[in-house]
């Protein structure tokens, strides 16, 4: 019998597989969320570097947040990660919401990355 981190590893080696059918030469935005953070990182598939990155644990984001693991705090995490992006001169990435539904904090992330610029 499958546990959940097995399961949760499975959902997100399908996600991924499926980004990389579709990827042309876009790079990624992947999440990842813990219980009392939320953090985003902008990766280059091809090369294997990591562009840009923000989560709730910045020194820009940590004084104004109530905490890091709610939804203003991940909207807040993907709007820096989008206004770092656009300083490196990237607009377009696919969103890689690992095996996370897309939904409540993953949600809010996405929603920040767009209203920053990013566009998927």
């Amino acid at each position: 019998m499958s546990n959940a981190r097995t399961l949760f590893k499975r959902r997100t080696m399908r996600t991924r597989a499926r980004l990389q059918r579709l990827a042309s030469d876009r790079p990624r935005l992947s999440v990842f969320r813990s219980g009392k953070h939320i953090y985003a990182q902008i990766i280059d598939d091809k090369t294997g570097t990591t562009l840009a990155s923000a989560s709730s644990l910045d020194k820009e984001l940590k004084g104004s947040l109530k905490t890091g693991a709610d939804s203003s705090a991940a909207s807040e995490v993907g709007k820096l990660v989008a206004k770092r992006a656009a300083e490196k001169g990237i607009g377009e990435v696919f969103f890689d919401r690992g095996g996370y539904k897309y939904h409540g904090r993953v949600k809010a992330l996405a929603d920040g990355a767009r209203e920053g610029g990013l566009s998927f």
